[in-house]
């Protein structure tokens, strides 16, 4: 591994919501693999228009995550609290609070930051119910 690295999350990185069968509502790209990133990863994530995500998730060891709205509008639901998204907003969530995201008319892409937990502690919840 080098001292730096350099991907396009749009380009280079796999869509892993289409891998999943969750495209074309949402796509998906995580980049921690084609960055070589030890300790931080970013993804990007964009929910197509008037979509909502087809699943909320949360963290059981992660400390927090933070997502910045860089184009679009929407919704973000924070256990069940839901708060209204523009562009530049930016978002912490503490790892054990369950999210999602909805989509406004011109639909929501973020960039999501968060600290790597070898654990893959994420657990992915189906809207309106428990993990």
């Amino acid at each position: 591994m080098t001292d730096f690295s350099i991907a396009n999350l749009r380009s280079d990185v796999e869509d892993s919501a289409l891998k999943f069968g969750f495209s074309p509502a949402l796509e998906a790209r995580f980049g921690k693999k084609d960055l070589e990133s030890e300790r931080l990863s970013v993804s990007y994530q964009r929910v197509a228009p008037n979509e909502t995500s087809p699943f909320a998730h949360r963290h059981k060891e992660q400390a927090e995550e933070i997502y910045v709205v860089v184009q679009g509008s929407g919704r973000v639901q924070l256990d069940g609290e839901s708060r209204q998204l523009k562009e530049w907003d930016a978002v912490r969530v503490a790892g054990p609070v369950v999210r999602s995201f909805e989509a406004g008319d011109d639909g929501l892409t973020i960039l999501a930051f968060g600290e790597i937990n070898p654990a893959n502690d994420a657990e992915l919840i189906q809207p309106g119910g428990d993990a």
